[in-house]
Order: C-alpha cells, then structure tokens, then sequence
C-alpha cells in the first residue's frame, strides 16, 4: 500500500501540470501575440562577434513571426500543480492527502528555488529580447550577467548542500563516495554554468522539449528507487510541464520556450543532480545538452586558436545538421531517440554503481 501511495504521489502532479500547462497555454498564446512578443529580426552575428550568415538562414524570426516566453508554461504548470496538491494535502485532513504533498525543505525547496529564479531571470531576458532596439546579438541580458546570476544561485545550492544537508561527498559510479569537503560549492557553480550552457538546444521547433522530458524523466526514476519520493514528484511534475509545452511547440511551433524555460529547466536540473547524489552521471543522461553546448565552445574556441578556421558549419551542433542538409525533423526525432537512450543509460548505471 506504502509503494502505491508512492506511485500516485511521484505520478499524479505530471498528470496535473500536463493539464494545467494544456489549459493555461490558449490565454498564453492569445497574450503573446496580442503583443507581438517576437523577435523582429534574425540575429546577426556570433558571440565573438563575427558575422552569422548561415544562422540567418537558419531562421525565420524576419519572415514568420513566432512569440517567445513559451516556458511559461512549463514552470507555471509546475507551480500550479504543486499548489493545487498543497491546497488539496491542507483542506482534506487525511493520511493519504497528507502524503501527496511533495513540497518538503529537504528534497524539493532548493529544486523549486531554483526553477523560479531562472524563470524570473530568464522571463527578463525574454522581454528585452523582444523590444525592437536590440544589438545585433540577439538583444536580452548580456552573456556576463546570465552567467553571474547562474553562478550566484550555484553558490547558493553549494551552501545549501554544504551547511543545510551536509553534503561533502559525490558519488562515482563503480567506485563510490568521494570526499570533497567545502569544494562541494565550487564543483555546484561550475555544473550549474555547465547546465546552464546545454540550453542552447532550444533551437528548433519540439527539440528541446523532447530531450529535457527524457533528462528529468531518468532522474525521476532514480529518485524513485533511491526512495527519494518528494525529488522524484518534482521531476515527473517538470516532464508533465514539458510536454505541456511539446504539444504545442511541435513544428510548426506556437511559441518558443525561449530563456525563461531553458533557465529555469538547466538550473533545476543542477540542483535536482546534486540532490540525487549523481551528479557524474549527468554527463551521460545529460549528454545531448553536454554535446550541444561543447559544440559551440569548441567553435568558439577554434576560430579564437586557429585564426578563424570553425570546426562545424554552424555550432551548436543540432544547426550543423541542418546546414549539411538535415531536415528539422529529422535533427529532432534523432535528437529525442539519443536522449532516450542516454537516459536509460544514466539510469542503469546510477543504479547499479
């Protein structure tokens, strides 16, 4: 009885954001075009600065106009569904109601922290994106800033884990328990940047919606079987979220999850890595995102080392696809059957080290 109690309260909040984001999305929908909140123009150049040709011909912001912002919902169905299960878990005194509730100060504060303030940071972003006057760039919050806010709330979830929880171990696969005392902060602000930087995948229609629903799914499952219930009810609320969103942003896309979804998505995923005790198996369930975002470093990093000579077409990789002649589709299917097999890889070896 105890493990099905288990099961409806890990499974029953995706159902509930699946519906809330379905229901919330025609309001949203009707408010970012009523606003005309899109990008008016493709941009123009790379991060170093250079001119951008192939991935102005990548996209179509110019020519068909396709508002950002969609992550709303995504992280507004999540919070709904937790306060609808809240409301329910208070109103309703009884043991089963009482155990629905998944929002618990040692396994869900700091994941849920951490959602909102990406979303809220990316929320801005967005917004500043989407004036007419941007650089040519791409307009939104500069590259120094997302970055100090994502390292500033990797700080706070390393003094989190260090001084609430007592964290000071990582677990390796195979090999156990590796004691790394107060370097627990530093290693968290650099996988917090490092998640952070895999949210260059939201670039075409139903791709990232996909590989984050796979990602979050494994670490449910491990969760799960690690009898952390309240971590695993808040990954599983984020899979019901994003496919919330994937419904809609199948080609041809209604929106785009834009900063204020991947944000708020990478930086859960760093704390809820850390929380599960596996965080080196991140770099294989999360291998799309490690691939996506080591492409365009590696890019970058060669034009700066070999006087502009790139290693791709275009980077991130998923565009390098597409310029040697991959559909959109094609790039997206492919994308989602690696990232299940990723995941189901992370989850066997998180499990059975």
């Amino acid at each position: 009885m105890v493990l099905d109690i288990n099961l409806i309260k890990v499974l029953l909040p995706s159902i509930l954001s699946f519906l809330f984001g379905i229901c919330i999305t025609p309001f949203l929908t009707n408010f970012l075009y009523s606003r005309k909140m899109w990008k008016k123009k493709n941009v123009q150049a790379t991060i170093d600065g250079r001119p951008a040709p192939i991935t102005q011909s990548l996209h179509n912001d110019e020519k068909v106009p396709v508002p950002r912002m969609g992550g709303i919902v995504i992280w507004g169905s999540v919070f709904l569904s937790a306060a609808s299960i809240w409301i329910i878990a208070h109103v309703i005194s009884s043991p089963i109601a009482d155990k629905l509730e998944f929002v618990t100060r040692a396994q869900t504060w700091l994941p849920f922290f951490a959602l909102l303030v990406g979303a809220v940071v990316g929320l801005i972003d967005d917004f500043y994106a989407v004036r007419d006057k941007y650089d040519q760039k791409g307009g939104g919050l500069s590259a120094k800033k997302r970055l100090l806010i994502v390292a500033s709330m990797g700080l706070i979830a390393g003094w989190w884990f260090l001084t609430k929880l007592g964290m000071t171990e990582l677990f390796v696969p195979f090999f156990g328990a590796w004691t790394v005392g107060w370097w627990i902060i530093p290693i968290v602000i650099l996988v917090m940047i490092g998640t952070y930087a895999g949210g260059v995948i939201d670039g075409i229609d139903g791709l990232s919606g996909g590989v984050f629903a796979s990602i979050f799914s494994a670490y449910g499952v491990i969760a799960f079987a690690q009898n952390q219930i309240d971590l695993a009810a808040f990954c599983f609320v984020i899979v019901g979220g994003v496919l919330a969103f994937l419904w809609f942003n199948i080609p041809p896309a209604r929106f785009y999850m834009s900063d204020t979804g991947s944000m708020a998505l990478t930086m859960a995923l760093g704390v809820v890595a850390f929380l599960s005790n596996q965080t080196i198996v991140l770099l294989i369930i999360a291998l799309p995102l490690v691939a996506t975002a080591g492409s365009s470093a590696l890019q970058l990093l060669s034009k700066k080392l070999r006087n502009g000579k790139k290693i791709l077409l275009v980077a991130p990789l998923h565009h390098h696809f597409q310029a040697i002649g991959w559909p959109a589709y094609k790039v997206t299917m492919r994308y989602w059957i690696f990232s299940v097999i990723c995941a189901v890889a992370g989850v066997i070896i998180a499990l059975a080290g």
